[in-house]
């Protein structure tokens, strides 16, 4: 099934719903909130588990973000199948807009040690980064998991947040990439041709995420960007300004540019595989390209938040969404990139067309073109998230 077209971005910096002074501001407050007084250590902030007596989980996640029953919207059907089988009881809550406004939601909690009321959160790549430097997500146990252990895509170990798979679990995945119109425009390639190309000028956005725009860009120059220096984002900072002040890009946007792509008031842009799936089905001249210099992937992924009081049912619920027949289950319904190895073989049971959707179920392929963006500490990302505002137009 695919869900209709979500109407806040799971990967932005508040983007589409505040101006940019704003923006910009609440970057820089968010970046520097990194003092002492809130950085929790293991042994400092110890938290209790009563997984053993008491069988209940409070999970926190984004909205249209969990499978749901087309003939009643109030049941979820893996999710139900968890809880009963397990008998563990899931308050399961779509209370996650944006990563900066759940942050905003629990610092104050989790700066001072105290409980959310919430044992799984779903945060994407960088603020699950900012979250465990500050010494706020519990270890997770790998023996409690093994799911994960076998069926984890190779792609997603050794990121450089939590190289070791104990703190932060993908719940889903996805790639930014280029995307077109075929209706209004003809193919495009590459992120120069999207950047230069005169028959585009005033069609393109960008997207406002630094991560995924500024990660495209520094691989059209041929650097990493998992593993780079302030000179190659600078580098790539200057091939973005010289499209903005050219006017070749129109607007920088969270997933509000795919009602215009759609409607072809845009012909191309930078966009996301999750997205881009759902507008193809509607329109199969709309089509997400993966550069041959590189696509960036991200994750949403699951975390227990510390003095979270059900560690251990979380874990259980963490290791059952591993197995492959749920998550396939899942993927049919979010459209994002199923980060469950395994898991294409189930699909193909339940939708082959879905199951043949290389953003789906990438190839090895387009895996190996794709990165995670570099971990940033604090003073990197307020000088990078800074440098990039300035330019989109902060």
């Amino acid at each position: 099934m695919r869900t209709p077209l979500r109407p806040l971005t799971r990967r932005g910096l508040l983007t589409g719903t505040l101006g940019s002074a704003a923006m910009l501001a609440t970057a820089g407050a968010l970046a520097g909130c990194g003092t002492k007084g809130a950085v929790q250590t293991e042994a400092g902030c110890v938290s209790d588990d009563l997984s053993g007596t008491e069988k209940k989980l409070a999970f926190s996640n984004w909205p249209q973000y969990m499978d749901v029953d087309e003939k009643d919207e109030s049941k979820r059907p893996s999710l139900d199948a968890f809880v009963a089988k397990s008998g563990i009881q899931v308050t399961y809550t779509e209370d996650i807009n944006d990563n900066n406004e759940f942050f905003g939601k629990v610092q104050n909690q989790l700066a001072a040690c105290q409980g959310t009321g919430r044992d799984i959160i779903v945060l994407t790549d960088w603020m699950a980064a900012r979250m465990i430097r500050l010494g706020w997500i519990q270890k997770l146990d790998p023996a409690k998991m093994p799911n994960v252990a076998a069926n984890l895509l190779p792609s997603l170990l050794n990121r450089s947040f939590d190289p070791d798979n104990r703190i932060a679990i993908p719940w889903q995945s996805g790639l930014a990439g280029l995307a077109y119109n075929g209706s209004v425009t003809k193919e495009i390639r590459t992120v120069d041709e999207l950047l230069t190309r005169p028959d585009l000028k005033g069609k393109v956005t960008a997207l406002s995420e630094m991560r995924d725009t500024m990660g495209l860009l520094m691989q059209s120059n041929g650097h990493d960007p998992a593993n780079f220096t302030t000179a190659q984002f600078d580098d790539a900072l200057n091939k973005l300004k010289r499209a903005v002040d050219s006017k070749q890009i129109r607007r920088f946007t969270g997933n509000d540019y795919a009602p215009d792509l759609a409607k072809g008031d845009i012909a191309a842009c930078v966009g996301w595989s999750g997205d881009v799936i759902q507008l193809s089905g509607e329109n199969d001249k709309i089509k997400f390209v993966a550069p041959d210099s590189g696509v960036m992937l991200f994750s949403d992924n699951m975390m227990v938040p510390n003095k979270a009081t059900h560690k251990a049912n979380a874990e259980e619920l963490i290791n059952y969404y591993y197995e492959p027949a749920v998550a396939a289950k899942l993927a049919a319904y979010v459209n994002y990139i199923c980060p469950v190895q395994g898991a294409k073989a189930e699909m193909e049971k339940i939708d082959p067309e879905l199951a043949a959707n290389p953003l789906i179920f990438p190839d090895e392929a387009l895996l190996s073109r794709s990165k995670v963006f570099m971990a940033l500490d604090e003073k990197q990302e307020k000088e990078f998230e800074g440098k990039f505002q300035q330019v989109i137009g902060a």
